[in-house]
C-alpha cells in the first residue's frame, strides 16, 4: 500500500470515531472533571493538553505542559507538530471504532483539532457552566493565576518528566464510570509558568523498570538496572537479571521484558524509550 492509500485508509477508519468536546475557559477545572463528564457521555478516550488519556493513564500522545514556552505549548495543544499529530492519528485509526472527548479553551480550539486530526465533528459539546457551579469556577481560576497549577486527569506515579513541569500534588475523586474505575488526577506546574525546574532521578526510573521486570514470569531477581538519557525527552534502558528454568527459552523470556518494560513504561509515564537491552547475567536451577 502507498503512501497515499495508506493516508486514505487512515482517515477512513478515522470516520468511525465518535467525538465529544469539553469547552471551558483556562483555568475553570475542566480537566479537574474530565474523567467524571467522558463517564457521562459515555467516551473511551480523553484528548487533554496534546495528551491521549485512557482510564486515567497516558496512552499517546506529548503534553503542551511539557514544552519550554507558552507559544509551543499551544501548538502542541493543537496538534500542529506533524510527527505528534502522526503518533495520534495512528492510534485513534486502530483504535477505532470508538469515542473520544477533546477538551478545549473555546469551540474554535475544537474545530482546530478535529480538522488536524481528520475526526467527525463533535456530536455533543458539553460546557463547563453545565458541569460546575459558579463558585467551582472562580476557585479553579484563582488556583490558576495565583499559584501557577494545572491539572490533568492522569494518576500521579513515581516517575516525573524532567521536561513536564512539577509535579505539585494528586487528587483522588470518589466516583466510579462503568466499569468501575476510580478517577485520579496530578497537580502539574508547566516549565512556562516560571515556579523552576524539576528533574527525574534516573533511581526513580530503575525502580519502576525493577517492578516490572521483576514481575515477569521467569525472571528469578533483577541483578540490576541502569536508565541513561538519550536526550531530554527519550532514554535508553539496560537490565540484568537473572532467569529461572521455564517454557519460554532465554531468547524469548528476554524479548518479553524488553517489551513489557518498554511499554509499561510509556504507559505510566509517557516518556519515550528509544531501547532496552536484557542480559542475562546468571541462571537459577
Amino acid at each position: 500500500m502507498d503512501g497515499s492509500n495508506a493516508q486514505q485508509n487512515i482517515e477512513e477508519k478515522l470516520k468511525q470515531v465518535t467525538t465529544y468536546a469539553f469547552v471551558g475557559a483556562a483555568g475553570t477545572g475542566k480537566s479537574q472533571r474530565a474523567q467524571s463528564v467522558a463517564a457521562i457521555v459515555d467516551a473511551d478516550f480523553i484528548i487533554d493538553d496534546g495528551l491521549v488519556i485512557f482510564k486515567g493513564s497516558i496512552v499517546c500522545g506529548k503534553s503542551a505542559k511539557s514544552e519550554r514556552n507558552q507559544i509551543s505549548a499551544i501548538r502542541r495543544a493543537l496538534f500542529e507538530f506533524d510527527d505528534h499529530r502522526k503518533e495520534v492519528m495512528d492510534f485513534f485509526s486502530k483504535a477505532a471504532p470508538c469515542s473520544l472527548m477533546i477538551i478545549a479553551t473555546s469551540d474554535d480550539m475544537v474545530m482546530r483539532i478535529v480538522k488536524k486530526l481528520k475526526l467527525p465533528l463533535p456530536e455533543r459539546v458539553i460546557r463547563i457552566e453545565e458541569i460546575a457551579a459558579p463558585e467551582e469556577i472562580s476557585k479553579a481560576r484563582r488556583e490558576r493565576f495565583t499559584k501557577g497549577k494545572h491539572v490533568i486527569p492522569v494518576s500521579h506515579v513515581l516517575v516525573r518528566k524532567n521536561f513536564a513541569g512539577k509535579l505539585v500534588g494528586q487528587l483522588r475523586v470518589f466516583w466510579k464510570s462503568k466499569d468501575n474505575h476510580e478517577g485520579e488526577k496530578t497537580i502539574v506546574r508547566p516549565p512556562f509558568s516560571f515556579y523552576g525546574e524539576v528533574h527525574i532521578e534516573p533511581e526513580a526510573i530503575e525502580e519502576l523498570v525493577t517492578f516490572i521486570a521483576g514481575r515477569t514470569s521467569q525472571v528469578a531477581k533483577v541483578v540490576e538496572v541502569s536508565a541513561s538519557p538519550e536526550n531530554e525527552e527519550s532514554l535508553s534502558i539496560t537490565i540484568k537479571i537473572a532467569a529461572s528454568l521455564g517454557e519460554k527459552n532465554f531468547i524469548s523470556l528476554a524479548t518479553l521484558v524488553k517489551e513489557r518494560t518498554a511499554v509499561s513504561v510509556r504507559y505510566f509515564t509517557g516518556l519515550n524509550v528509544k531501547n532496552v537491552d536484557v542480559i542475562i547475567t546468571e541462571v537459577i536451577i
